[in-house]
């Protein structure tokens, strides 16, 4: 046996006994080179993240967080009253005119059953209408998501 040959069938070996203690989910390639998903677990979710910037475009008060909660208040726990996250942040993006804005922002975390994710579309379209009119934001940012969720 070659010495090239010896010295990949030994990191072949010290491969395999690496990877032994890594769990399936880590191991196990499929679809395209994406780890296999874990067992699932909890009942399909539509994960929404909601980005709500700060500042004004018309250079007007930023909306404090003493706003923003009575926002949430009245605009997104009536229609999501199972529960919801806010986060605090620094973010920044590109407004209408090219200028990179840097600010305070919030995100929202929304979770609800794939079965309710049309009539949750509408409200949160309706939502995100509703902070844009209130405090004079170009746009709130939507992100979703499939998800399994357990609680």
């Amino acid at each position: 046996m070659s010495a090239h040959s010896l010295r990949t069938r030994s990191a072949l070996a010290v491969a395999g006994v690496l990877l032994a203690g890594v769990p399936a989910a880590y191991t196990a390639v499929a679809d395209g080179g994406r780890p296999s998903a874990a067992p699932a677990h909890g009942k399909p979710y539509v994960e929404t993240r909601l980005f709500f910037g700060t500042a004004r475009p018309d250079g007007g008060p930023a909306v404090t967080d003493r706003q923003f909660t009575a926002f949430v208040d009245r605009e997104v726990t009536p229609d999501f009253p199972d529960g919801l996250t806010v986060q605090s942040g620094r973010g920044q993006w590109r407004d209408a005119h090219g200028t990179i804005e840097k600010e305070r922002s919030y995100e929202l975390i929304l979770l609800y059953p794939e079965t309710a994710a049309k009539a949750s579309d509408r409200k949160i379209e309706e939502i995100r209408r509703a902070y844009e009119k209130a405090f004079a934001q170009e746009s709130v940012g939507r992100v979703d998501e499939r998800a399994r969720v357990d609680f």
